[in-house]
């Protein structure tokens, strides 16, 4: 995200998905819920792994802009929240992928 006056604080996150579906999925998942305050912006992409890391992992990018550090953190907590319960349900519906994946390591 570029650089924006009105909101000075940011942050960015990449959560590694094992593989492109799982990482779709999940920013659908999430990308349902419109951030509550328009004191903050929330920008969810999905990106191919650096070549250096495993074959096929996606990464889900979440670029984060907030007009104070405490609605910054606000919003993260929240969103960690909301990603924590999409990938406990990945891990419970999609077990075949994540026991795979563990198993290859």
């Amino acid at each position: 995200m570029a650089t924006d006056d009105n909101f000075p604080c940011s942050l960015t996150l990449q959560v590694p998905f094992p593989d492109a579906r799982l990482a779709s999925v999940a920013l659908q998942a999430l990308r349902v819920d419109k951030e509550l305050s328009g004191l903050v912006k929330r920008e969810l992409t999905t990106v191919a792994a650096p070549e250096s890391s495993d074959a096929g992992e996606t990464i889900l990018r979440v670029d984060y802009k907030a007009t104070t550090n405490r609605m910054l953190r606000v919003a993260v907590n929240s969103f960690m929240d909301s990603l924590a319960l999409v990938l406990e349900v990945q891990e419970e519906m999609d077990v075949d992928v994540i026991e795979s994946e563990k198993a290859s390591q």
